[in-house]
């Protein structure tokens, strides 16, 4: 059994930075895809982020390119997501998703696995 576990969510001044980690646990492999979504209240989950199997590609919603990065260390199969320059409406809960087949996808329907969700909060 796998499982998605963030932490480092918070509240922010605009402007500050926040980093988010994702750690799978269990039984896990290197060959998947991780990606980060976010979900504000009365809206739809959307993309944020994703970064392919071996870290080599990334790609970015446009509203968060420039400011944020993804990353991932395999070794310790955790996969972060630093941001930069917040701004209030990046204000939501934000969740990490993993993906088997190891492309990247923007799509919620195209992951698998999520984990349970970090709230960030950026005031204004």
């Amino acid at each position: 059994q796998v499982q998605l576990v963030e932490s480092g969510g918070g509240l922010v001044q605009a402007g500050g930075s926040l980093r988010l980690s994702c750690a799978a646990s269990g039984r896990t492999y290197t060959s998947y895809a991780l990606g980060w979504f976010r979900q504000a209240p009365g809206k739809e989950r959307e993309f944020v982020a994703a970064i392919n199997w071996n870290g080599g590609s990334t790609t970015y919603a446009d509203s968060v390119r420039g400011r944020f990065t993804i990353s991932r260390d395999g070794t310790k199969n955790t996969m972060y997501l630093q941001m930069n320059s917040l701004q209030p409406e990046d204000t939501a809960v934000y969740y990490c998703a993993l993906r088997w087949r190891g492309n990247l996808e923007t799509q919620t329907n195209k992951y698998d696995l999520w984990g349970q969700g970090t709230q960030v909060t950026v005031s204004s």
